[in-house]
Parts: C-alpha cells; structure tokens; sequence
C-alpha cells in the first residue's frame, strides 16, 4: 500500500485523494487550536511560504484526541486558524490519529514510522511526564503522542522522517528544505 492509496475528509464533507499531493514533499500535520504547540502555526505558514513554490504542501489535521485541546466544528477550527495565525495550507477536517477510529492515513503513517523520543529540552521532559501519564508504555510503541507531530513524506511517497511536536521547528526547516 502507498501514501497515495488514501482518502480523507475535507471541511466541506467531500472526499479529497492523496493521488492529487503526487510529486509534492508533504507534511502532514495533527493540530490543535488550544494547545501549548499551536503556536507552531506561525512556524508552518512561514514554511508555506517559503517553499509552497517550490513544491511543499501542508496538511493540517485538527485532532480533538489530547487533552480536548481542538473542541469546536472545523469551521470554528478553521476561522480560528485563519484569523489569528493567517493560514493558508489546506486544512481538513477534524480526525482521530489513534484508536479504532483514526483515519486509514494515519493508521498507515503510525505503522510505518517509529516515536523517537521528545528530546531533552525543557518541553520535552514535560512531554515525557505527559506520555508517561496515559501510557506507561510509550516508549515501545509508534502511536501518535500528542498534537503538533509532523510527518515528512517525498516526491515519492515515502516517509523521510516523523517529528514530535518538540522537536526543533528550525531543524524541521532543514529537513523541509532538503527534501525539496
């Protein structure tokens, strides 16, 4: 199975094919309006920018899964994204990462990819705690973690590397810009 196999929901209701991202770099992103991370949105739209003509494509997956930090419907998530962060990558609507009801795309993404740690920063330690607190087993297993993970996916399809939300937005700027 390939990346381009899958389908998704867009905020309309209408069903949007990953065949239509083909020869783009992704990344694929689960957000959250109320969360500590969302102000990696700043982040991402300067990445857009910076590279959307070059050939990179943002998608944005509200997710309500951690800490109920993306209530509200995907036009309230998305007016919210719009109006204080200035977006203007495709945004979807919202999904489950994890558990029985995540979408087909992340089930195959959390297969194929493996959660390498939160760092040692600060944010990091915390998530630790946080990780720890819903899964003892954290450590030892690929499930999305919390908001705010990305995922680089290449011309071709595959994955070139899965980033948790602390990981370092700058570096993630390098890892953008090589797969470009």
């Amino acid at each position: 199975m390939s990346i381009y196999d899958f389908s998704f929901k867009a905020q309309d209701g209408s069903e949007v094919s990953m065949e239509q991202y083909k020869g783009k770099v992704l990344l694929i992103v689960n957000t959250a309006t109320g969360c500590g991370f969302t102000p990696q949105y700043d982040e991402l739209q300067d990445l857009y920018e910076e590279f959307a003509d070059k050939g990179l494509e943002i998608l944005d997956f509200p997710c309500d899964q951690f800490g109920h930090q993306a209530p509200g419907s995907d036009e309230e998530i998305h007016s919210f994204c719009t109006g204080r962060f200035g977006i203007t990558f495709p945004q979807f609507s919202k999904i489950e990462v994890n558990g029985d009801n995540a979408i087909p795309l992340y089930k195959w993404l959390v297969d194929n990819s493996k959660f390498e740690g939160f760092g040692k920063s600060p944010m990091g330690l915390a998530m630790v705690a946080v990780a720890k607190s819903q899964d003892k087993d954290y450590k030892n297993n690929s499930a999305i973690k919390w908001n705010f993970t990305k995922f680089l996916i290449s011309r071709d399809g595959q994955i070139l590397g899965r980033f948790e939300p602390t990981f370092s937005m700058k570096k993630l700027h390098g890892a953008v810009a090589s797969a470009l």
